[in-house]
């Protein structure tokens, strides 16, 4: 029996497959044009460019988030958090509810992932750079902020931290201690604060800051002589008022309203200024302490608590999100420019940076000493 011949497709079928193929062919324009203006705004460095960051995922990872990225996600993301939280008390991936209301960042309470052997690794990057700052008769003195969850532990409630982290400080201290290099415990400063990190806040308070301030001034003043005769000016707010914590930021709440988001601390405002008269940051000449800080050191006026209590102001090359290491290679890359009048670099981190992955740049300052 013959096979009858297919019918030639009707006017009706191409038009429809021409409107099909119009809404593809535009679509794929659209994804084109929008794939171009989210990379034209990319902010690479050319050492992001280097084809190291390439082979490593880095720079890979940039123009994937980019690319993620599109029109009205952020609306999106903050009305999908803000329910999430509402409905599940649920913070996101990175974010965890202790007790009602404390709030603490999960890499705090468990190993991030690839982070295996970045322990090791940091502990011969602080040997070498150690070494260094000796070398030039400049005096180190290590600050290593205990993690939220180990002061505020009772605040954890039902949270745990993992058995891997609970040692990390000790261990850390322990390789200090090897090397020979000064440093400072804060654990039994910040632990008899009545509240030495902010509920919703992976920083000190402004008490704690205090703490932590003054038990590292005891520690710097034999090397540095003496206190200093600067004076310091201190003022605060007529009233408390609402402060955004970081880990609602990091939860995608910044943005929700009242009762999507989790409450506010009100905190007072304080201001503290040196009483200048020449020197440090007028001349650039007499500095004698600068702090390599990460975002600590440039919370609750951390340094000028510590640059009154040492009765001489602190040069702050403290970095927002510097972790272990961001200032201290910004300080090494100029460390022929800094004034001669230096004598004591104060290098301070938090306890939760010696167990992340290595930045690209700590990779390549290991792979240059090795």
């Amino acid at each position: 029996m013959a096979i009858p011949a297919p019918l030639p497709p009707s006017e009706s079928d191409l038009s429809g497959h021409r409107r099909i193929a119009i809404v593809v062919a535009l679509a794929l324009a659209a994804g084109f044009v929008w794939g171009v203006l989210r990379l034209s705004q990319l902010r690479f460095a050319p050492s992001e460019w280097a084809p190291s960051t390439w082979v490593d995922g880095q720079a890979g990872k940039q123009v994937n988030k980019a690319l993620g990225t599109l029109p009205g996600q952020t609306w999106v993301d903050r009305a999908s958090a803000a329910l999430r939280f509402r409905f599940f008390g649920d913070l996101g991936p990175q974010v965890l509810e202790g007790c009602p209301g404390w709030l603490f960042y999960r890499d705090g309470l468990r190993p991030a992932p690839g982070s295996s052997g970045a322990f090791v690794q940091r502990a011969e990057l602080m040997r070498h750079w150690a070494a260094q700052w000796k070398k030039t008769g400049i005096h180190l003195l290590v600050l290593t902020v205990p993690d939220k969850s180990r002061v505020q532990a009772a605040q954890l409630c039902s949270l745990r931290v993992a058995a891997p982290l609970t040692g990390r400080l000790d261990e850390w201290q322990h390789a200090l201690a090897g090397a020979e290099v000064p440093f400072v415990d804060l654990r039994s400063a910040l632990g008899a604060v009545p509240q030495a990190f902010y509920r919703t806040d992976v920083h000190m308070t402004q008490e704690g800051a205090e703490a932590a301030a003054d038990i590292s001034a005891k520690a710097a003043l034999p090397i540095l002589g003496g206190k200093g005769t600067q004076e310091f000016t201190s003022s605060s707010g007529a009233e408390a008022v609402p402060r955004m914590g970081d880990l609602i930021v990091l939860a995608g709440l910044e943005h929700a309203p009242k009762g999507w988001r989790p409450e506010l601390e009100q905190v007072v405002p304080e201001h503290i200024e040196p009483v200048r008269s020449g020197g440090l940051l007028d001349e650039g000449t007499s500095a004698q302490v600068i702090l390599l800080g990460d975002s600590n050191g440039l919370r609750s006026e951390f340094a000028e608590r510590l640059g009154r209590q040492l009765g001489g102001e602190v040069w702050n090359l403290s970095q927002d999100g510097g972790y272990f290491s961001g200032a201290m290679l910004a300080a090494l890359d100029r460390q022929r420019t800094l004034p001669h009048s230096l004598k004591l670099v104060v290098w301070q981190f938090s306890e939760l940076s010696l167990s992340l992955p290595l930045t690209p740049a700590e990779q390549r300052a290991l792979d240059a000493i090795r």
